[in-house]
């Protein structure tokens, strides 16, 4: 599901300009095709998707090195994509290329707006699973 996933994101690099933007948090069109219409699976693969945010979160957060902290941005990235939650994952894109280790090192400050953007468009993302959820 994974590589799917992945492969799906890239395809679609990332939504357009316009879905990053303007449209819902999560592109419940494409997460309907990726789960084949099985409300179920979709339902479960939103739950999962927002109960593991918070701990891709806090690894990107603690992140001091290259390796830790591209693997969480990626892992945000990833789970982003799997359900066409475009613009966290553009944020999260973004946020793999910020150098925070090394002569390359990005101003602390550029770090902590990354960890920001990610942090604010999972939070969007994750209230909209809310709702749906609820059936809101």
């Amino acid at each position: 599901m994974a590589r799917t996933s992945a492969r799906h994101c890239a395809d679609r690099d990332l939504g357009t300009p316009e879905d990053r933007l303007t449209g819902d948090p999560v592109d419940l069109a494409y997460l309907a095709r990726f789960t084949l219409g099985n409300v179920t699976l979709e339902r479960e693969v939103l739950a999962l998707f927002a109960a593991q945010m918070p701990l891709y979160l806090e690894a990107l957060r603690g992140a001091r090195v290259r390796k830790a902290w591209r693997e969480a941005a990626h892992g945000i990235k990833g789970s982003a994509c799997a359900v066409g939650a475009w613009r966290l994952a553009g944020c999260a894109e973004f946020a793999e290329r910020v150098e925070v280790d090394g002569e390359a090192a990005a101003p602390e400050g550029q770090r902590e707006g990354a960890v920001v953007a990610v942090a604010r468009a999972a939070e969007e993302a994750c209230r909209f699973i809310s709702r749906r959820l609820a059936g809101v």
